[in-house]
């Protein structure tokens, strides 16, 4: 682990510490914690990224079932689709 030093408002400085304290931790644990945290949602990997890589992925597909019938049908049967 490497020290790195960073400044913070008042504000900032204050959320961090009770937060530390709520938590039963050191202020920099908190901090390593909110990094890692936007690293993991930043990354070029993440899942949300793949997700938005994939959107409209199937909209030009003819060969899918109407998922609105499908979803009316789960409605109406109260779960219990029909075998068609």
């Amino acid at each position: 682990m490497e020290r790195t030093q960073i400044y913070l408002t008042d504000k900032e400085k204050k959320a961090v510490r009770s937060i530390a304290r709520r938590l039963g931790k050191t202020q920099s644990e908190v901090i390593r914690t909110a990094v890692d945290r936007l690293i993991d949602r930043e990354s070029a990997g993440s899942r949300v990224d793949l997700l938005r890589s994939g959107r409209g992925l199937w909209k030009d597909r003819q060969d899918l079932p109407d998922f609105d019938a499908l979803r009316r049908e789960l409605d109406r049967t109260g779960g219990a689709a029909s075998e068609s």
